[in-house]
C-alpha cells in the first residue's frame, strides 16, 4: 500500500512538472509583450525604461533560461513577483486561496451528498415520481449554464426576495467574534454553493441511480434479501458501498471541472477567490500571477485525485487486492 501510495506521488511530481513547462509556454506563446503590458499601467515609458523592465523581470532572457529560472523557483516556493499587484504571488494565492477551497470544497460536498441521496431514492422506485424528479433535475442542471443560474439566483433570492446577500464572503461592517463572522461567510456561501453544485449534482445523481439499478440486480442482493434483511439494510449495508465506486470516481475527475466553474461563480458573485483573481490577472497581462493560479489549480486536482484513489481503496477491496 505504502508503495502504491509513493509510485502515485512520484506519478503526479512528474504530472505537475509537465503542466508547469505547458503552461509557461502557451502563455509566452501568446500575442504582445508583457513589457509593454507593464509601461502601459505605469502610463507610458521610454526605451531605457522598457529595457529596464526588461531586466527587472527577466524578460531579456532566453526563453528555455526564463523557464529554467521559473522552475527552480517553483521547486523553491518561489512563485515570482506580481507586477500588477506589487506582491509576490505566491503571498497573493495564499490570501485568495482559502476562499476558493471553502466554495469548492462545500459545492463538491454538497452536490455528492444530495446527488447521491436523489440517486439512491429514485433507484429504489425506478418508475416514480423521484426518479421523474431526478431526470428532470439532471437535465435542467446538467444544460442551464452556471452563470446564468448564478444570475436567477441572485434575481431571485436576493433581489425579489431578499433573503441572501448580493455580493462578497462577509459583510465588512460585521461586529462580533469568530461565530458571527462564520455565520456571516455561511450566509454569504449560500447562493455560490448551489450555483456552482447544480450541474455537478445533476452528474452524480444520474451516475448513482443508474449505479445503484445494476447493484439492486446483483445476484448477492437477491441473497441478502432472502436472508431477511430489510429494504434500508441491503441498500445502505450492501448495494450503496458497491454503488459509490463510480460515483466517486467520477467526483475525483470532475474536480478540475469544479475548479473552472469557480471562476464564473466568483465573477458573478464577487467572491474574493482564486477566480476573480484569475479574471484580473488576465485582463492585465499578469502572466506571473497567471501561471500561479494555474499552478495551484493543478496541485488541487492532482492532490485531490490522489485522495479519490486512496478512497476508493478503502470503499472497494477489490481495488486493494488487484481482484477485478
Amino acid at each position: 500500500m505504502m508503495f502504491t501510495i509513493l509510485q502515485k506521488v512520484a506519478y503526479s511530481g512528474l504530472l505537475l512538472l509537465a503542466v508547469i513547462v505547458l503552461n509557461f509556454f502557451l502563455l509566452h506563446a501568446a500575442p504582445g509583450d508583457v513589457a509593454d503590458t507593464i509601461a502601459q499601467s505605469m502610463g507610458g515609458a521610454d526605451a531605457e525604461t522598457m529595457e529596464r523592465i526588461r531586466a527587472d523581470y527577466g524578460l531579456d532572457l532566453p526563453l528555455w533560461q526564463q523557464l529554467l529560472e521559473y522552475v527552480t523557483g517553483v521547486l523553491h516556493g518561489d512563485l515570482g513577483y506580481s507586477f500588477f499587484f506589487n506582491v509576490p504571488v505566491t503571498e497573493l494565492l495564499l490570501e485568495r486561496l482559502p476562499a476558493t477551497l471553502l466554495l469548492v470544497i462545500t459545492a463538491q460536498l454538497l452536490a455528492l451528498t444530495v446527488g447521491v441521496l436523489l440517486g439512491v431514492i429514485s433507484a429504489r422506485r425506478p418508475n416514480g415520481l423521484a426518479s421523474h424528479f431526478v431526470t428532470l433535475l439532471a437535465l435542467f442542471g446538467y444544460s442551464a449554464p452556471v452563470f446564468w443560474t448564478g444570475i436567477m439566483l441572485l434575481i431571485v433570492f436576493s433581489l425579489m426576495v431578499p433573503i441572501f446577500p448580493v455580493a462578497g464572503m462577509s459583510d465588512a461592517t460585521l461586529t462580533g467574534g469568530w461565530w458571527a463572522h462564520a455565520v456571516d461567510v455561511a450566509h454569504h456561501l449560500v447562493l455560490p454553493a448551489i450555483t456552482l453544485a447544480s450541474i455537478f449534482l445533476a452528474l452524480y445523481s444520474r451516475l448513482c441511480r443508474a449505479s445503484m439499478l445494476e447493484v439492486l440486480g446483483s445476484d448477492y442482493i437477491r441473497t441478502a434479501k432472502a436472508k431477511g434483511l430489510s429494504e434500508g439494510q441491503v441498500v445502505v449495508k450492501h448495494a450503496l458501498k458497491n454503488a459509490l465506486s463510480p460515483v466517486v470516481t467520477l467526483a475525483g475527475l470532475q474536480f478540475s471541472a469544479v475548479v473552472s466553474g469557480a471562476v464564473l461563480v466568483e465573477t458573478v458573485f464577487s467572491w474574493p477567490g482564486l477566480g476573480t483573481l484569475a479574471l484580473q490577472s488576465i485582463i492585465a497581462r499578469d502572466t506571473p500571477t497567471i501561471l500561479g493560479i494555474l499552478f495551484f489549480s493543478s496541485l488541487v486536482v492532482v492532490v485531490v485525485n490522489l485522495i479519490t484513489d486512496m478512497v476508493l481503496r478503502l470503499i472497494d477491496p477489490r481495488i486493494r487486492t488487484g481482484v477485478a
